[in-house]
């Protein structure tokens, strides 16, 4: 894990040191401010709440405090109380309440302080904003996001039941839209694009990635869901990863520079619909494969991609598919275990060279 020093934000959230210059999505010459990850997603719903009335947030402590890690602090001053609206401690009815706000046309953001806690609204989410829209064929609409943090690695603060990676269970549910950005600028677009969507978005934030700084358009702008984006051109071999793993990705691939190994990053920061042919063009390309995912193991995101890998390139491949994943584990409470939970630049070093030894 890269080295962390603390960040001032809600519940001790720990900042890694990792450069954000390992990513810059901003042209050459397009007007544009540096702001953080949690800056990012703020700026996005500030622009939306702007732009269009039936925009409300709700869920808990969102209000004057901002909710568990800031993001919509100062919002509350700006809108007000009837826009930035504190629920009680019932992750159920925040979830109803926005989806009988979405079928009546508003467009509601709620906030699930933890991913962990968001099995409480399952039944909502899964069961009722789904389904809606194809059971009523098509009168219904439901238009809402979920914004829920989740991942690990901030430390005993979080431990076993706040730090899981649980994407695999909203992209198995055939209605929801899952989107899990790595950058600034992927935070912001693709926000703004997942508020304006008439389906249901569950929109997951790493913890780690809030204070991650990066360049932003000072133009509107709106990133497409359902596609991965490729953070980094390359030859040798394909990294496959989402979240706070694309930037291990990226630091691997930096450091394996001098080697002369070419790696190519895809960020699938769309992880259903999944965007299978941005991968499997580039293991057509490139004959090598490492996935690598935070969510453990069994049934994991990583699994999935390598499938679509097998079933898009197989005739490509000059190596087995590696994949990397977090251990199948609850989250340990102690800092020693808990850093070596999860791969780490190094790991994804490893795994390109061994894929490269073929």
């Amino acid at each position: 894990m890269a080295t962390v020093e603390k960040d001032a934000v809600s519940l001790g959230v720990t900042k890694p040191t990792m450069s954000p210059d390992l990513i810059m999505q901003v042209p050459p010459g397009v007007p544009a401010k540096e702001m953080s990850y949690q800056e990012a997603i703020r700026e996005a719903l500030r622009e939306e709440m702007m732009r269009d009335p039936s925009v409300f947030l709700l869920g808990e402590d969102i209000g004057k405090h901002g909710g568990a890690f800031g993001v919509t602090r100062t919002l509350y001053d700006q809108f007000g109380p009837e826009r930035v609206r504190n629920t009680p401690i019932s992750e159920n009815t925040i979830a109803g309440a926005a989806i009988g706000a979405a079928l009546v046309g508003m467009r509601p953001v709620a906030e699930i302080m933890f991913v962990d806690f968001s099995g409480l609204a399952i039944d909502q989410i899964a069961n009722q904003a789904a389904k809606l829209r194809f059971m009523t064929g098509g009168q219904c609409k439901v238009p809402m996001v979920v914004r829920m943090p989740q991942g690990g690695g901030a430390g005993k603060s979080t431990a076993a039941q706040h730090s899981q990676s649980l994407e695999v269970w909203y992209a198995h549910i055939p209605g929801l839209k899952v989107v899990f950005p790595s950058t600034p600028y992927d935070a912001k677009g693709l926000l703004k694009a997942a508020i304006r969507d008439d389906n249901p978005v569950v929109f997951l934030e790493h913890k780690l990635l809030y204070s991650f700084r990066g360049w932003v358009p000072d133009e509107d702008y709106v990133l497409p869901l359902g596609k991965c984006d490729v953070k980094r051109q390359g030859s040798d071999v394909t990294v496959v990863a989402s979240g706070y793993m694309v930037w291990h990705a990226m630091a691997a691939a930096k450091q394996l520079e001098p080697e002369g190994i070419s790696v190519e990053v895809v960020d699938v920061c769309t992880i259903s619909p999944l965007d299978e042919e941005t991968i499997g063009r580039s293991v057509r390309k490139t004959g090598r494969a490492v996935v690598v995912a935070e969510a453990v193991r069994s049934y994991g995101p990583a699994s999935e991609w390598a499938m679509v890998i097998i079933e898009q390139a197989f005739d490509y491949l000059k190596a087995p598919i590696v994949r990397l994943t977090g251990r199948f584990s609850p989250v340990p409470f102690a800092d020693s275990l808990e850093k070596g939970f999860w791969p780490d630049t190094q790991d994804v070093v490893q795994a390109i060279r061994k894929v490269m030894a073929y």
